[in-house]
C-alpha cells in the first residue's frame, strides 16, 4: 500500500496561526477522508499534554477530522495500531522520542506507516520520522536510548531553516552546523524546510509543499534548491549507508 508522509518544517509560519498555514498540506495528506487522528504530544516540554491536545485538536476539528491525544490511553500501542491517521507535534526532539521508546510505540508506528497509515508531522514529528535525529536543532534535555528514529523517510531532515546569521550572534549559521554534520558523516546528505515548507513523501517520490521550497546539501560546500511542487524520488537523498543492515529498518 502507499505510504502517505507529510513533514513540515513548523507549526506556524509568520504571524499565521496554529498551522494556519497548513491547511491545504494537510488536506493533501488526508484527502478530506473522515478519520480519527492520533495525536502524539510528547514533544512538548515546558506544558502539558492537555494544553497541547487543547492547541491542536481545534485545528484538526475544524479541518473536519477527529483527534484524541495518546496520552490519555492506558494501552499507547493499541490506540496507534487502531489509528486512522497519526500526528506527532513539535517540540523537543530528544524528550520526544525518549518518550516514544518509553511507551514503546516506535516499532508500531513504523508498522502503521509503512502499511499506508497516513502521518503527519511538525518541527520535532519531522525528526524522529527521519533514520535518526542528528539533524535536529534541538538542545539533548534528555537522552533516549538511541538516536535512531522512525526510518520513514531515508534521509535526515532539518526543519526550521533558516539561512545565515541574526546581527551580533557569533555562533555557527545553520549551513555552518549542517556542514559539520555533512563533513563527518560523508556521504549523507540533508534534506532542509524552510518555515511553512513540508515535505509529502509516499514511500518512492518527494514533492515539495510551500512557497519557500526546499534545500538539498548534498555535501559541506553545496547547496540545491526545489521550488514549490518539485518532485524528487527519495533515493536522490543519500542517507545512511547501512540503514539497511539496520534491524528495526528491514522490511
Amino acid at each position: 500500500m502507499t505510504q502517505r508522509i507529510l513533514l513540515m518544517s513548523s507549526s506556524r509560519k509568520d504571524a499565521l496561526g496554529y498551522l494556519e498555514h497548513a491547511t491545504d498540506q494537510i488536506h493533501t495528506l488526508l484527502k478530506h477522508e473522515k478519520r480519527k487522528v492520533v495525536f502524539v504530544p510528547f514533544a512538548g516540554v515546558t506544558f502539558s499534554f492537555d494544553t497541547y491536545e487543547g492547541i491542536v485538536k481545534p485545528v484538526f476539528e475544524q479541518l473536519g477530522y477527529e483527534l484524541e491525544a495518546l496520552h490519555h490511553s492506558s494501552d499507547p500501542r493499541r490506540t496507534i495500531e487502531n489509528a486512522d491517521a497519526i500526528a506527532v507535534g513539535g517540540g523537543n526532539t530528544f524528550a520526544l522520542l525518549k518518550r516514544m521508546y518509553d511507551a514503546n510505540i516506535v516499532d508500531t508506528i513504523r508498522a502503521k506507516v509503512r502499511a499506508g497509515t497516513p502521518y503527519v508531522g511538525w518541527s520535532a514529528g519531522s525528526n524522529v520520522a527521519c533514520p535518526t535525529i542528528r539533524t535536529t536543532n534541538d538542545m539533548p534535555i534528555v537522552q533516549p536510548p538511541t538516536l535512531r528514529a522512525l526510518g520513514l523517510v531515508p534521509f535526515q531532515i532539518n526543519p526550521h531553516f533558516i539561512s545565515g546569521k541574526p546581527a551580533g550572534h557569533n555562533g555557527e549559521s545553520r549551513e555552518e552546523r549542517l556542514a559539520e554534520f555533512l563533513d563527518i558523516n560523508a556521504p549523507e546528505q540533508v534534506f532542509a524546510l524552510p518555515e511553512g515548507s513540508a515535505l509529502y513523501a509516499d514511500g518512492t517520490t518527494g514533492t515539495v509543499l510551500g512557497e519557500r521550497g526546499a534545500l538539498i546539501f548534498p555535501a559541506k560546500d553545496q547547496i540545491e534548491r526545489l521550488a514549490e511542487n518539485a518532485s524528487f524520488p527519495l533515493t536522490r537523498i543519500q542517507g545512511p549507508a547501512d540503514m539497511a543492515s539496520w534491524p528495526e529498518f528491514r522490511i
